[in-house]
């Protein structure tokens, strides 16, 4: 099934409804991922087709170095050689969501700058089980990302790129490049592709049931429709 397919089947479904599908599809101990990782910021959503990176902690030791050799050695050697991102920028497809099996250090792995440009490249949004850093510019970018934690060191000295578009562990659940990720509020959950339709189905029985519910107690209560009951 095509990425717009996918995208079709799972539009508007919220994570809540998502996980009730998956129940309904004999998935109940599947897809959760640790609650840990969370959005960045209140109202944060976004659901894509899985895009995997996985990153590794560096043995190389930083060289003794001046302070005006230091950008030189970080931009010629580490970006350019250890943690060189171009071919994840490159690569990605639009209706993808970039999903990165961190390196587990306390290091920001993702920031205003690559999240903005995988965003430009057409990806909904990010998931790590790592750190963010720049979050302030993060939050104002309106990116959607669901982290681990904030951090504040940059990669350089510390995390490489190993590779993309393999399984990877998000928070004890394997995401395989192609399944499908919904993330917000509630957090994150992932539907193996070949569950995808059946999932889809019964998530969205159960959000039509709850608009419908809701609709009626907001009739009771005189409140006007909104977004989320129609």
């Amino acid at each position: 099934m095509a990425i717009a397919e996918l995208l079709d089947l799972f539009a508007g479904l919220r994570v809540a409804d998502v996980r009730d599908g998956m129940d309904w599809a004999g998935l109940r101990a599947k897809g959760t991922v640790d609650p840990a990782i969370a959005p960045l910021f209140q109202g944060a959503k976004a659901t894509g087709i899985a895009h995997t990176v996985r990153l590794r902690p560096s043995e190389k030791a930083v060289p003794q170095l001046k302070p005006e050799e230091y950008a030189a050695w970080a931009n010629e050697y580490w970006y350019a050689q250890l943690y060189e991102m171009t071919p994840v920028r490159t690569s990605i497809v639009p209706g993808e969501m970039v999903v990165i099996e961190s390196a587990g250090l306390d290091v920001g792995e993702v920031g205003s700058n690559n999240s903005l440009e995988w965003f430009a490249e057409g990806a909904t949004g990010i998931v790590t089980t790592g750190g963010v850093r720049d979050s302030d510019e993060c939050i104002h970018q309106q990116v959607p990302i669901f982290c681990r934690y904030r951090a504040q060191r940059m990669v350089q000295g510390h995390v490489e790129l190993d590779t993309q578009q393999v399984p990877v562990n998000i928070g004890g659940v394997l995401i395989r490049p192609g399944d499908i990720v919904v993330a917000d509020g509630d957090g994150v959950i992932a539907v193996p592709v070949e569950h995808a339709e059946v999932v889809a189905r019964y998530a969205r029985q159960e959000l039509d049931n709850d608009k419908a519910g809701r609709r009626r107690i907001y009739t009771k209560l005189g409140r006007p429709f909104d977004d989320t009951v129609l």
